[in-house]
């Protein structure tokens, strides 16, 4: 307070009570009919603002900063005032790929065998609560569900697929088989031998009987191989009984990129997948595919390399424990596709492979995929970075629901 006033009172101004004028005390308590009239408050008397001193003010507001200070402590160390942020999500990817268009058909991927080549999978996140997982560990000899991923990334894909809280899975009600084939190497990345994903894949080909193997790995091609890899020849005898196999572009896309899909991507019949933004555009590290056969013949529709991009920047996904991660790659477009294929399956059973499959029915369903996809250029039908266009499950759906299976 300003030196001089400390002794006046003070009196509200009738229309703006925040204005106060300052009174001569001698005239409080004394005819306050004349102070009110004068004042314009009449018929009213004038009542002064009561106040405290400075020094009893900063006193009581201290004390009452102390007791609350104590009690705000008191409550952090019983843990009452832990707040716990929601982690992010990532819709926006279920609904640029139009998942969201099928939950009227109620459709989850209800009897359709997904069987994943991952890390593993640890089921110890809450999402994953009553899941019946299928396990075969071919890293240890572990019987229930482990994953041995530096980043636990078998856990991750599994999430995008059957996630049953926070982020939901796209096609939760597969019956899904995780394949441990791949773990931790010395330079704290994810890595196998070309046997073991091989052993991995013959394994949901043979034993799991999947109808979609989903491969969120792959390696570098040689194209001066004289023979193929032992995972390019077990992917092709499953795509050859009519089993569809979905697998990542790779992710060595930009300066680097050599040009080609990552294996066993590059076999004819499998559905190859690169990876796009929220922005819908190619991610920039998606891997570009080159449509010339080490033979030097061209590749043809329905089969050009990648078939496909899908979300696969930032997706929230299961991570260990009551914990969510966020990754980007053409693994986590890998499983859209997957999902997407899990929905279709069970709505169209008869493109399921069979005894007497020969891999005519995942030519015809990836002619679907390619008449489906949203072309980033309508004069394009194939581009070699963003394959026949972008994932729109609900348009796959409906276009293969216009053909007559003939396989």
């Amino acid at each position: 307070m300003m030196k001089g006033l400390e002794k006046v009172e003070l009196l509200p101004e009738p229309e703006d009570s925040r204005i106060l004028s300052a009174i001569d005390p001698s005239a409080v308590g004394f005819q306050d009919g004349w102070r009110a009239e004068v004042t314009g408050w009449a018929p009213h008397d004038a009542t002064p603002v009561p106040r405290l001193s400075r020094r009893r003010f900063v006193a009581t507001n201290g004390a009452i900063f102390a007791i609350l200070a104590i009690i705000l402590l008191l409550f952090w160390n019983s843990g009452i005032l832990f707040i716990e942020l929601s982690p992010p999500k990532s819709d926006w990817a279920n609904e640029q790929s139009q998942f969201d268009d099928f939950s009227e058909l109620g459709l989850t991927g209800n009897g359709v065998n997904v069987c994943m080549v991952d890390t593993g999978l640890d089921v110890s996140n809450p999402a994953f609560t009553g899941l019946q997982v299928t396990f075969k560990d071919m890293i240890g000899n572990s019987n229930s569900p482990i994953d041995y991923g530096f980043i636990a990334h078998g856990t991750l894909m599994a999430g995008i697929l059957v996630s049953g809280s926070h982020q939901q899975g796209i096609a939760p009600g597969v019956n899904l088989a995780m394949v441990a084939a791949l773990g931790a190497d010395e330079n704290d990345m994810n890595s196998g031998s070309e046997q073991t994903v091989a052993d991995a894949i013959l394994w949901c080909h043979n034993e799991f009987q999947a109808d979609i193997i989903s491969l969120s790995l792959g390696g570098e091609q040689n194209i001066e191989m004289m023979t193929e890899g032992v995972s390019v020849s077990a992917v092709r005898r499953a795509v050859d009984s009519g089993i569809f196999v979905v697998a990542a572009a790779g992710n060595d896309g930009g300066g680097e990129d050599d040009g080609l899909v990552s294996v066993p991507g590059n076999v004819a019949r499998v559905i190859t997948v690169g990876a796009s933004t929220q922005e819908q555009i190619v991610w920039e590290n998606s891997s570009i595919g080159s449509q010339i056969l080490s033979n030097g013949s061209m590749r043809q529709n329905p089969h050009m390399k990648p078939e496909v991009v899908a979300p696969g920047e930032n997706i929230i996904s299961t991570g260990i424990g009551d914990s969510w991660y966020s990754s980007s790659g053409t693994s986590d477009s890998t499983v859209f596709v997957t999902g997407a294929l899990s929905l279709i399956l069970e709505a169209f059973p008869e493109y399921k492979p069979t005894s007497s499959s020969n891999g005519d029915c995942i030519d015809a369903v990836k002619i679907s995929l390619m008449n489906s996809s949203l072309k980033y250029d309508d004069s394009i039908t194939h581009d070699d970075h963003w394959g026949y266009g972008q994932l729109k499950a609900y348009d796959w759906y409906q276009d293969l629901a216009l053909q007559t299976p003939n396989c």
